[in-house]
């Protein structure tokens, strides 16, 4: 792993256990062995950072997903295969969707990592309607918007309440 790909995992862990305000440099230096002056060499600003997590975050979480056609081709419902990032996201790795984080907080984030959250709920958004339009849902966007605003807000819920039958719950709609 390279310096910036350990300074990214580690700002990533941080911000999704404690959002954006949660790391600086000097932290992100310290966990990865490297001088505070060196994480300016990969990220001028914190915003670079956060907008680079973002956008990272949002590929890695779109890849895993796969193709809405395929995974009904293959036998798959696509809302159980989204539905069951976010239970690992929650129950494996006991952390939130980062970008579910940087959104409740996109008032007070900077522009540039602001836009990349965005862009992690439009092409969520894009693909859930995708996804419901496959499964033959008769309104699929609204059905994505559902389905996003679902898993976020149970996800939330459990967090707080340190309690994962809440999102257990949530999800016996999907």
């Amino acid at each position: 792993m390279s310096k910036k790909e350990a300074l990214l995992k580690a700002a990533e862990n941080k911000v999704r256990l404690g959002g954006y305000s949660n790391f600086s440099f000097r932290e992100l230096a310290s966990e990865v062995g490297i001088k505070s002056a060196s994480v300016h060499y990969h990220f001028p600003t914190k915003a670079d950072l956060g907008a680079e997590l973002a956008h990272q975050y949002t590929n890695s979480f779109l890849a895993a997903l796969g193709e809405p056609n395929e995974l009904k081709a293959s036998g798959k419902n696509p809302i159980n295969v989204y539905t069951q990032l976010f239970r690992s996201a929650l129950v494996t790795d006991r952390k939130m969707c980062l970008c579910g984080l940087l959104g409740a907080e996109s008032d007070s984030l900077p522009d540039k990592v602001r836009l990349e959250v965005k862009r992690f709920f439009n092409e969520n958004l894009a693909w859930l309607t995708a996804a419901h339009l496959v499964n033959g849902d008769l309104n699929p966007t609204q059905s994505a918007i559902q389905t996003v605003s679902l898993l976020e807000g149970a996800m939330m819920i459990s967090k707080t309440l340190d309690d994962n039958s809440y999102f257990e719950l949530a999800t016996q709609l999907t």
